[in-house]
């Protein structure tokens, strides 16, 4: 197991914590925001590094490539789940984040389970994290535009899963 992985593995640990600590009530509601920010910038800091790490030492696996993308789906699901439960978003919303990550999960499983290659993330994925962590921060601190950010994400989120179908099936075409 490479420092790569380790660090997705450490962001599949997050997930827990970061609910823990967002439904605790160990600290007062206003410090538990913070806490729960800090859980989920530390995720992002992780996965910055991992990839980055993987990349320069020449890490990059196929696990890696599969467990990458998942570790921020459940991290952003979890984050989405919270909001959900504590009114600071709407069910369809909630739906539509879970349906998107849901579906990739069991893409991903399931060509990976048929031999076939996966992609790993790219720019519109990696952008599309990236706005969902602004769209999560807006909405935790009730900005008036949140909600209308985070729909233009979700409507981002389903272009990038088709740029990723397209690309698996042109990635699998050519080693067939």
């Amino acid at each position: 197991m490479n420092l790569p992985n380790l660090l997705t593995l450490l962001r599949f640990l997050m997930v827990p914590l970061y609910l823990y600590i967002f439904f605790s009530d160990f600290f007062p509601e206003s410090t538990r925001i913070f806490w729960a920010i800090g859980i989920i910038l530390l995720a992002g800091i992780t996965d910055i590094a991992d990839g980055y790490l993987a990349r320069k030492n020449r890490q990059v696996t196929q696990l890696g490539t599969m467990l990458d993308p998942l570790a921020d789906k459940l991290m952003i699901m979890a984050v989405f789940a919270s909001l959900l439960i504590s009114g600071k978003i709407g069910l369809w919303a909630a739906v539509a984040i879970v349906f998107r990550d849901v579906a990739m999960i069991i893409c991903s499983v399931f060509f990976h389970l048929r031999g076939k290659k996966t992609v790993p993330a790219n720019i519109f994925g990696k952008l599309t994290t990236v706005l969902y962590y602004v769209a999560l921060f807006m909405l935790m601190f009730d900005w008036s535009t949140a909600e209308s950010f985070l729909w233009f994400v979700i409507a981002m989120s389903y272009f990038t899963s088709i740029v990723y179908m397209f690309q698996i099936k042109e990635i699998n075409e050519r080693w067939m």
